[in-house]
């Protein structure tokens, strides 16, 4: 597996952790459909939660959360619904963010809640 993709798989995994913490049950990682895939679907308070995950080393190009682009938007909220069809749910659905910058000097883990809505 490339450098990349386990970095981006510790950052994932940080983020489950900092969820659980959180009082979120982890109900799917990487939850794929066709090609797309959901990095986590959690559920806290009645409310379904998909989060994003974007893990970088640096700022010097932006925020991790920048890069969740309008595409990435669109593609989220349609898994979103097919997931809610196949599983059946019910819960109030929001689309989340965790970004993390993670290297030698930092690790921090900023967590955008309602990040984007169906209407992007």
């Amino acid at each position: 597996m490339a450098e990349h993709n386990d970095f981006g798989n510790v950052g994932e995994q940080l983020a489950q952790e900092y969820l659980e913490q959180k009082g979120y049950q982890i109900l799917e990682t990487n939850w794929r459909s066709g090609h797309n895939e959901v990095d986590i679907v959690a559920l806290k308070d009645n409310i379904l939660t998909f989060v994003e995950v974007k893990t970088r080393r640096t700022v010097k190009w932006g925020e991790p959360q920048l890069f969740v682009t309008r595409e990435k938007q669109r593609s989220y909220i349609a898994l979103a619904n097919k997931y809610v069809r196949m599983n059946n749910r019910n819960e109030e659905v929001r689309f989340d963010i965790i970004a993390i910058l993670l290297n030698n000097n930092q690790r921090k883990i900023e967590h955008i809640e309602g990040a984007f809505s169906i209407i992007c």
